[in-house]
């Protein structure tokens, strides 16, 4: 299988990740097992590192890219259930988490996926390959439905126009291929936004999003995630748009915030202590020489904490 995938923001995972050779490490995401290979090699005899992907071909290639590391082992499962996949395995705490959230390379570029607008393939967009897909969303969810996520998850400014787009076509015929949605999306906006780069970009993110419930697994793993760390241990999250990385930012805020009392007590009364600490207060971005190199990486925020 031709899983081509460039890892984003490589050596800065690995040094946020600060690998000790008998550390226990997870990669929540392995997609190409970028990130888990170089994890890995890092390892010595007695480190371990638990390789999690939801998606069938990528754990298909992940075990084969990574069957040269006794210590690294891959499961099938999504990242919101990292705890339960150590559980079955026997580890406690961990010494390092690493999530690269969105949709990887290879499910863009293999059409079949139905994912990118860019070619013409089914609507489907399940990262899992199960369950509900694009072609249920767009066929079967109401007006109202539709125009909530596309406000929401794109943060589609002609939401509403574009729903009622949908559900035309709709009427007339089941709207079963990316490419038919991307040309009803572009008749739902006015004239001057169809020329636009990529007019459907924001719609096809806000149904990829629904499709795979992404924002509500994400909200869920990372309070479950942080708990399964060791102290000193470390986690790592790469968001891809501003929706992912506000709740990675609060919520990591949060882990590092200690007491809650109102600014007008004397002394504290709650007790509260940070759970973390913010390795960078600010996101870490990619450099000039990857943006060179790899243009998806250009939206690209990596935030790091750290647990006390």
């Amino acid at each position: 299988m031709n899983f081509h995938h460039i890892s984003v923001l490589l050596d800065e995972c690995l040094e946020a990740l600060a690998i000790k050779p008998a550390g226990i490490y997870v990669d929540g995401t392995a997609g190409g097992a970028g990130h888990s290979y170089h994890i890995a090699s890092r390892l010595g005899p007695a480190g371990r590192l638990i390789a999690v992907d939801q998606d069938p071909d990528a754990v298909q290639i992940a075990t084969e890219r990574l069957g040269e590391f006794p210590s690294a082992q891959v499961v099938q499962s999504n990242f919101a259930n990292i705890p339960e996949v150590l559980d079955r395995l026997g580890i406690g705490c961990v010494d390092g988490v690493l999530l690269d959230l969105g949709v990887s390379s290879h499910q863009l570029d293999t059409p079949e996926r139905g994912f990118s607008y860019q070619h013409e393939a089914f609507l489907d967009m399940r990262m899992s390959q199960s369950g509900l897909s694009a072609y249920d969303i767009v066929n079967t969810w109401t007006a109202g439905e539709l125009t909530r996520i596309l406000r929401e998850y794109g943060e589609e400014r002609y939401a509403a126009s574009i729903a009622r787009a949908i559900e035309r076509a709709r009427a007339e015929q089941p709207v079963e291929t990316t490419t038919q949605l991307a040309e009803i999306i572009k008749r739902g906006m006015p004239p001057a936004a169809r020329r636009e780069k990529n007019p459907a970009r924001r719609s096809f993110q806000a149904i990829r999003i629904a499709v795979n419930g992404e924002l509500q697994v994400l909200g869920q793993a990372l309070e479950r995630v942080f708990d399964r760390l060791a102290p000193g241990g470390r986690f790592a999250v790469i968001t891809f748009h501003s929706l992912e990385d506000r709740i990675v930012k609060q919520q990591f805020a949060a882990f590092a915030r200690g007491c809650t009392c109102p600014p007008d007590f004397p002394v504290c009364v709650c007790g509260k202590k940070p759970r973390g600490h913010l390795v960078s207060r600010k996101p870490i971005l990619p450099g000039k020489e990857e943006l060179a190199v790899n243009s998806r990486s250009r939206s690209a925020k990596l935030r790091v904490v750290e647990k006390v």
